[in-house]
């Protein structure tokens, strides 16, 4: 394939280089007929395939139907990478079916503020279960040949002023937090595209980052695939191509002719333009075999459908988070007399709104699907509207007076589409007003109350949840969500989703609430690593429920926690082995979490970090034991002066358990590594001088050398307060002192011997 791509690149002209740059319309590359050179098709996902008609190529308006699976929310809350990637498969048959060679998706940017309008389409707070699901979701699509685009590369975590905002962090924040689920993707999954979000990153837009392109994506992490900009974010395409960015989509009569224009005016190295059309042709002859024959009909076929429904309820029935069950209140009798109320249960709300929304091939709601389990009659009140309008008053009398006059009251809130979606971000994260007037009433109507939340990312709970029973955190579960509920209500599932996102007291209390969503074109990331969990933890911070939580209609226990290590230095193995046990009645899926707790004499961390975890079915009395091995960069952080992943030697704890919060066993490993000594340079303190072998000799040796001259001013660096005092102080601007005078030359010569020494 190299050969034929080498020869065609041979045969076309600039314009037709910058046009096959240049996305055709708004789904299609560019083909070149004279040459061969046919065109594929991108669609957006990434939980359902949004294939559009022709005649409706234009807009987030119009699908030909195909199944909407839970979006990432759900997904992440599944912690099953099994799950995930067969779900992956799915959505690459229906691609096929559809005549979709590349699936935009999945979205891995992490979720700092509860704010941001597009949580929905992401996974988590935490890169590990972001870049570990999306490794399995693109693994399965990629399975049935379907293409992917791992996006918003990157930072891209809010939605305000998303094309003009620069996301403006030191380079360790970076790497640990806001580019590791992307780095896990591409080296686990080796996504067939990489999105270029539409936002800056450190001043520079991301579609021009050399760093972030080249530097950091090709480069380091070896990705050898497409890198395509968001739909729109191309600021200057001359500049973008340079800095490594293929694809411009959609079409675009500004960009050819600047590219034509700066490779003819010198500015551009047409080698760089070759590099982006090679990468673009290798692309299209990898799938354009894949393409439908025009007179084929395009729908996802009935067994298909059939199929895929069933998964997409499995999948909402593993998401949805058991948050609290006061008393086993659930699961529920189906004898039990039963109001339902809201009216989501009876409209639901299952998927984000903007570019990722799904005509599903069927759906299911709530109501229905409980009357279909329950033994007696199930009254219903909807309590509400949607878009706030009605009776107020009579919505709230009827809502009392089915609850008043049931056993158990299932009310169904959370948020209309318009709350939370693409292109703007949430004002608060409290409920509408007009949903907790009606719980207010029913609470004080029934004692037995179960809440089930329909939300793309954290509400507030912390002033109403005292006077429920139990929380279903069913965020958004997909087209099959309302089977699944009513499986989950009844027992028929037994509940085994996992928060993959903290949910706070309130807002003031999460990392970004003074810096989201910034100001004057920036969004400062003060809270560098300390996101999410990483945030509560370290802070001290209560939380309403925490990072990893989520109960189960059986109980689970861990015991006989083994560590050990092999090797050292830069390849350490670290093996964790626990025993969980099903302790209930009921066949259950735990999710057991290993944390790391490694402290570092050099930086700040984080009180604990995920480093692995493992969905673990379990029947009842039933033991396993579960097995984790942890190595070097599990360990390490990005050192702020060496720009590389270190590890310091010294004991780390291992934490294993059900969520950040509820650790079960704790042991402890040695770590040896051969740390690295930084180099001094002219702006070195003189404890960093007197810290570093090289530079301690060379100190000694000068000191030696200058009592014979000036004893005084030995006499300072004998006096451990004035030492103290001056530790902070660089060793250039001490050579300075009267009675010292060190040059410049001289401190670059001493710079040089103490570096060399080492």
């Amino acid at each position: 394939m190299a050969n034929d791509v080498d020869a065609i690149l041979s045969q076309l002209t600039l314009e037709e280089k910058a046009a096959l740059v240049t996305g055709d319309g708004f789904w299609h590359t560019t083909a070149i007929e004279r040459l061969g050179i046919p065109a594929i098709t991108l669609s957006d996902g990434p939980h359902g395939v949004r294939r559009q008609p022709p005649e409706q190529e234009n807009g987030i308006g119009g699908s030909f139907p195909a199944t909407c699976f839970p979006p990432a929310v759900g997904l992440a809350s599944t912690w099953d990478a099994e799950l995930v990637e067969r779900i992956g498969a799915a959505l690459g048959d229906e691609s096929n079916a559809l005549d979709v060679q590349v699936l935009l998706g999945p979205g891995v940017n992490i979720k700092r503020s509860p704010l941001c309008g597009r949580n929905f389409e992401y996974f988590s707070e935490d890169p590990l279960v972001a870049g570990e699901l999306a490794t399995e979701l693109i693994r399965g699509i990629q399975s049935k040949g379907i293409g992917t685009s791992l996006k918003h590369f990157a930072a891209n975590s809010q939605e305000t002023d998303r094309f003009r905002v620069s996301a403006d962090m030191d380079e360790r924040t970076a790497r640990e937090i806001y580019l590791a689920a992307f780095e896990r993707a591409v080296k686990g999954a080796a996504p067939a595209t990489v999105m270029a979000a539409y936002n800056k990153l450190n001043g520079a837009y991301a579609t021009e980052d050399h760093w972030l392109l080249t530097d950091i994506l090709r480069d380091e992490w070896g990705f050898d695939g497409v890198v395509v900009s968001d739909w729109g974010a191309v600021n200057d395409r001359d500049a973008a191509v340079a800095a490594g960015l293929d694809l411009e989509m959609p079409e675009s009569e500004a960009g050819p002719a600047a590219i034509v224009a700066a490779v003819r005016g010198g500015s551009l190295d047409e080698a760089a333009l070759d590099a982006a059309v090679r990468n673009v042709l290798d692309l299209v002859f990898d799938h354009a075999h894949l393409k439908a024959d025009a007179s084929r009909k395009l729908a996802v076929p009935d067994d298909m459908v059939n199929a895929h429904h069933a998964l997409a309820r499995e999948a909402a029935s593993r998401a949805a988070v058991l948050l609290k069950n006061e008393g086993g209140i659930l699961p529920l009798s189906p004898e039990s007399s039963i109001a339902v109320i809201g009216e989501f249960a009876r409209n639901p709300r299952y998927q984000g709104a903007g570019s990722s929304q799904i005509e599903p091939t069927r759906l299911d709601d709530a109501l229905t699907e409980i009357r279909k389990v329950a033994g007696a009659p199930v009254t219903f009140a909807p309590g509400f509207t949607l878009d706030g309008g009605g009776d107020a008053g009579e919505l709230l009398r009827e809502a009392v007076a089915v609850a008043s006059a049931a056993q158990v009251a299932v009310v169904f809130l959370g948020l209309p589409s318009a709350a939370e979606s693409e292109g703007y971000d949430r004002e608060n994260m409290d409920l509408p007003a007009n949903q907790l007037a009606v719980l207010a009433e029913v609470v004080a109507a029934n004692p037995n109350v179960v809440v089930v939340l329909s939300n793309g990312s954290a509400v507030r709970v912390s002033d109403w949840d005292a006077g429920v029973r139990a929380i279903l955190e069913g965020w958004l579960l997909g087209q099959a969500g309302g089977g699944a509920t009513a499986d989950i209500l009844f027992g028929v599932t037994n509940p085994s989703g996992r928060l993959a996102e903290t949910i706070p007291v309130k807002l003031e209390d999460t990392s970004a609430y003074l810096d989201f969503p910034g100001r004057d074109g920036h969004l400062e990331y003060g809270d560098g690593v300390f996101v999410g969990y990483r945030w509560f933890d370290a802070r001290q911070l209560p939380v309403s429920y925490p990072f990893g939580h989520g109960l189960s209609y059986t109980t689970f226990e861990y015991s006989g926690l083994s560590t050990s290590v092999e090797g050292e230095d830069a390849d350490p193995s670290v093996h964790v082995s626990v025993t969980v046990t099903n302790t209930g009645h009921a066949a259950g899926r735990e999710v057991v979490q290993v944390y790391v707790a490694a402290p570092s004499a050099e930086v700040r961390r984080p009180l604990n970090e995920l480093r692995g975890f493992d969905v673990v079915p379990l029947e009842p009395g039933e033991s396993r034991e579960v097995s984790f091995t942890l190595g070097f960069r599990d360990f390490a952080y990005f050192h702020p002066t060496l720009k590389r992943w270190y590890v310091e030697s010294g004991p780390v704890d291992i934490l294993v358990g059900a969520s950040s919060r509820d650790i079960r066993e704790q042991g402890s490993v040695e770590l040896r590594v051969s740390e690295p000594v930084v180099p001094l340079d002219r702006q070195s303190s003189l404890a960093e001088w007197t810290k570093h072998p090289g530079g301690a000799q060379v100190l000694a040796g000068l000191l030696q050398q200058a009592a014979a001259q000036n004893p005084d001013a030995v006499g300072m660096f004998q006096n451990e307060e004035l030492m103290a005092m001056m530790g902070s102080m660089p060793l250039r601007r001490i050579g300075r002192f009267p009675g010292i005078g060190l040059t410049d030359e001289q401190v670059d010569g001493l710079i040089a011997q103490a570096n060399a020494a080492v």
